[in-house]
């Protein structure tokens, strides 16, 4: 099981995606959990995470997020999957992050 913590500005804009990542993962059998949060709570939410996905507009904060937590991959949600609140490309995009290509 995978745990997978999405950063934001105030953690409350990402709720439709956590949504959509959790069916899409659901869909294609992909056993994690999701959960998002503002990204001044990184380290106390994140410490445990397999992979932190940074909201595009907190990207600024992708280099202080990646010290802060240097034995996770962080990366940032592209703006297009967000925009769109595309779940699937989410979830793509996590597996990619995770070197899971086979799932």
């Amino acid at each position: 099981m995978k745990k997978i913590v999405l950063l934001c500005n105030m953690g409350l804009s990402t709720s439709a995606l956590v949504r959509k990542m959790k069916n899409h993962a659901k869909e294609i059998g992909y056993e994690c959990t999701i959960v998002a949060f503002p990204v001044k709570k990184a380290i106390e939410v994140a410490i445990d995470a397999d992979c932190v996905l940074l909201g595009p507009q907190v990207a600024f904060q992708l280099s202080m997020v990646r010290e802060m937590l240097p034995h996770i991959p962080v990366n940032v949600i592209t703006m297009q999957a967000y925009g769109m609140i595309d779940g699937k490309q989410v979830i793509e995009q996590v597996i990619a992050l995770l070197g899971e290509n086979n799932v």
